[in-house]
């Protein structure tokens, strides 16, 4: 057996930046080695709209995810997001030459190449296409085609599209820091691989990522992803809420959400009343903790409601689509008070906040267990899912994948590729042209 790769999974959010550095242990679980972490000034709901200040947000959390780890960091997996990302639901289908040769990987590629040349927006570009369920000469609810006879090969696809500018500006800043890109995944996907469990996919189950600038949403059923939504509003939204409505700074709005915050406006009573330091010598201010939570009560009903719609078009209803398992919260967001028993209220289902603790190794340190490290730590997870399956032999040929777009040999690629992998691919064909 090789020696374990380190990886680097590097988080680029609206609040804040994290590098992440890790390794698998001989049990399989990621061993945290180093964490940095820095205030994200240039990035506004998920797209980078300064590029100077967002390099110099990544520098100085590789800086300290370097100290920490003493790891010389090169190499990152990187997460996109933001609200430029869509997706769509298309049907598409080839006629085959010769109905009795059997299906192969060819013409799975070929209809998948067939998807992207659909026409998008202005600025837009079909960022993936992920297959779903076939159909073969009209026999539908196939997950696996390969091996089977037909004419017509028909197939459900989730298509997810993005502004290419944007992530050209992440693949630029990411270069202009000194670093070069090993991974690229869809952030939502990321947090989706550090906390839920392949029963929870298998039943259906809409993960709510609730960051700083956005909330990310992504269903799965039967193990597939089904529908994924970028919500523009996040915990930044909730701060600047309480700024306008209590009249005091940023920075104690936002103290003020992670101490006393409360989600539900019922928990507290009219005598509780925190005191606010005055600017300059002016008196304190005072503010009743229940007028707190009415005005993050607002903000949060209406991201749940947007979710919940997202959710209620993807069909839940349907008994064929029913969320068995429900939702799964995380993103620093869901960290609020009281926040999983308001979502369980608005939308009738099971609620859990999810943590990233299940595939960490016994002693990381308690911090990076938190929901607030979920995508790091999918991340970095993607990452070492592609080195450390290989052998030896087939290493080089991993590498050519990422770094020229080429396909590997017959030999390396027996089995289909991941969704994480084949993403991260087609990404990589943008930002080598950045």
């Amino acid at each position: 057996m090789k020696d374990q790769k380190t990886s680097v999974g590097l988080d680029i959010g609206t609040t804040k930046i994290v590098a992440l550095v890790g390794k698998k242990n001989e049990f399989d679980k990621v061993e945290i080695l180093g964490v940095g972490k820095s205030k994200s000034l240039g990035v506004h709901r998920g797209v980078v709209n300064n590029i100077t200040q967002t390099i110099q947000s990544i520098q100085q959390a590789v800086s300290d995810a370097r100290s920490n780890s003493e790891h010389q960091i090169t190499d990152v997996s990187v997460g996109i997001a933001g609200q430029h990302i869509r997706s769509i639901q298309h049907s598409d289908y080839i006629t085959r030459e010769n109905p009795e040769a059997v299906i192969d990987e060819e013409d799975i590629q070929k209809l998948i190449q067939q998807v992207y040349k659909l026409v998008m927006l202005p600025g837009e570009e079909i960022i993936h296409v992920l297959p779903q369920e076939y159909k073969v000469d009209g026999q539908g609810e196939i997950k696996e085609p390969i091996g089977m006879h037909g004419g017509r090969l028909e197939a459900n696809f989730h298509v997810v599209v993005g502004q290419v500018s944007s992530i050209k500006n992440i693949g630029r800043c990411i270069k202009s820091a000194g670093l070069n890109m090993s991974n690229i995944t869809l952030e939502p996907l990321a947090s989706s691989e550090a906390v839920l469990s392949f029963e929870e996919k298998e039943a259906g189950v809409a993960l709510i990522d609730i960051g700083g600038g956005t909330t990310d949403l992504a269903i799965f059923k039967d193990g597939i992803i089904r529908h994924t939504a970028v919500i523009p509003f996040g915990g930044n939204v909730i701060t600047e809420d309480i700024k306008e409505g209590c009249s005091i700074i940023e920075k104690q709005a936002e103290l003020l959400k992670i101490k006393f915050g409360s989600a539900w406006p019922g928990e507290n009573r009219d005598t509780e009343i925190v005191s606010i330091p005055g600017l300059q010598g002016r008196d304190p201010k005072e503010i009743s903790l229940k007028t707190l939570s009415k005005i993050i009560n607002a903000r949060v009903v209406e991201i749940i409601e947007q979710v919940f719609l997202e959710i209620k078009n993807y069909g839940h209803k349907d008994q064929k689509k029913k969320l068995i398992a429900g939702i799964v919260l995380t993103g620093g967001g869901s960290q609020l008070k009281h926040l999983k028993q308001l979502v369980e209220y608005i939308t009738g289902m099971d609620t859990r906040v999810g943590y990233p603790s299940e595939h960490l190794a016994g002693d990381t340190i308690e911090a990076v267990s938190s929901p607030l490290f979920a995508t790091s730590v999918g991340l970095l997870m993607s990452d070492l899912e592609g080195t450390s399956i290989s052998a030896n032999e087939n290493d080089d040929a991993d590498m050519e994948v990422l770094e020229n777009g080429n396909p590997p040999p017959e030999d390396v690629n027996q089995k289909r590729k991941s969704i994480l992998d084949r993403f991260g691919e087609k990404l990589k064909e943008f930002l080598d042209n950045a």
